[in-house]
């Protein structure tokens, strides 16, 4: 029986670790609701990953084992709501397996990246259960109720993100929003802001273990500060908030760390990288400020990833033309 890579099974052994400090920042800021969503979008993933592979006569243990398969659960689970329903975690991951990963022929072949193909899916589908994220953190039993969907009182724990409120306040400046809004916190979204500084810390310590370079998420940083700094107008009620916000709001720190740096569906040349992550900062912040969603990161990641071949053979041709 072929046994896995170990250079892929260490490397998705550190990504699993650098995720930690984000989940443990989801406990600690959200409550339990985390802890269910990661056991649920793991089961849901490796047990989608063995069914295709026995469906298609591979080995199933060697593919188990390599960790890509959790490595896209923890990241669902990071970017998934933790109110969410049961069934909401378990289709993400199911769909980022079957589609986004083995449709393509397994590990290495994916044309784009499996968690977002899997969060785009729930989120095209069901944008109303996508949109509940707890006011508070939540008990264990409070959230087990949520999760199994035996609570009727959603709404009285829930409600949109603070880049939500953002886009569709047009009465209160930003500073009233953080003094009125419970989802706001110091710079960003009071449970975001954490998160968001527990990735970096982790993304930092995948950077010195060279599993990422530093060209895509300092261009998806780049990109999401200079066009959140050129259309920045203040905090007026019509602002579409600072570039600090932007960056410890959301998904941002994962986008940068822990998608943008995907190495099978991203480029390979590191001009193409840092290409790659302008671009996927620009499309964060335009789809977060003029889009449908309050969050474009799996939309800005999946455009991107379509145009990652055209960027390495940019970068292939001003390699070629340096004398």
């Amino acid at each position: 029986m072929a046994s896995p890579d170990p250079r892929l099974r260490k490397a998705m052994g550190l990504v699993l670790l650098a995720c930690l400090p984000g989940v443990l920042a989801l406990f600690w800021t959200q409550g339990w609701g985390v802890m269910s969503s990661l056991l649920l979008c793991a089961s849901s993933a490796l047990s989608c990953e063995a069914a295709v592979l026995a469906v298609r006569r591979q080995p199933v243990l060697p593919a188990l084992n390599d960790g890509s398969a959790l490595v896209t659960a923890a990241l669902l689970a990071i970017a998934l709501p933790v109110a969410a329903p049961w069934w909401l975690p378990v289709t993400a991951a199911g769909i980022a397996v079957t589609v986004g990963k083995q449709a393509f022929g397994g590990v290495g072949r994916n044309l784009f990246n499996p968690a977002m193909v899997g969060y785009a899916f729930v989120l095209l589908n069901f944008p109303l259960q996508m949109n509940h994220w707890p006011s508070q953190p939540l008990g264990f039993i409070d959230s087990l109720q949520l999760v199994s969907g035996s609570s009727p009182q959603i709404d009285a724990w829930a409600g949109p993100t603070i880049l939500d409120g953002l886009r569709h306040n047009r009465s209160l400046t930003v500073d009233e929003l953080f003094a009125s809004h419970p989802g706001f916190g110091g710079i960003g979204g009071r449970s975001s802001e954490w998160v968001n500084l527990a990735l970096l810390f982790g993304g930092l310590f995948l950077m010195l273990r060279k599993v990422i370079s530093w060209h895509a998420p300092a261009g998806l940083l780049s990109g999401l500060c200079l066009f959140s700094l050129l259309a920045w107008n203040g905090s007026g009620s019509d602002s579409n908030g600072s570039p600090l916000l932007h960056l410890f709001s959301g998904s941002t720190m994962l986008a940068a760390f822990f998608i943008a740096t995907e190495p099978v569906s991203g480029p390979k040349a590191n001009l193409a990288k840092l290409l790659f992550g302008v671009g996927a900062g620009a499309l964060i912040y335009l789809i977060r400020t003029w889009g449908s969603y309050p969050d474009g990161t799996a939309f800005a990641i999946l455009l991107m990833n379509l145009a990652a071949p055209s960027l390495d053979r940019f970068a292939l041709r001003r390699q070629q033309a340096v004398p």
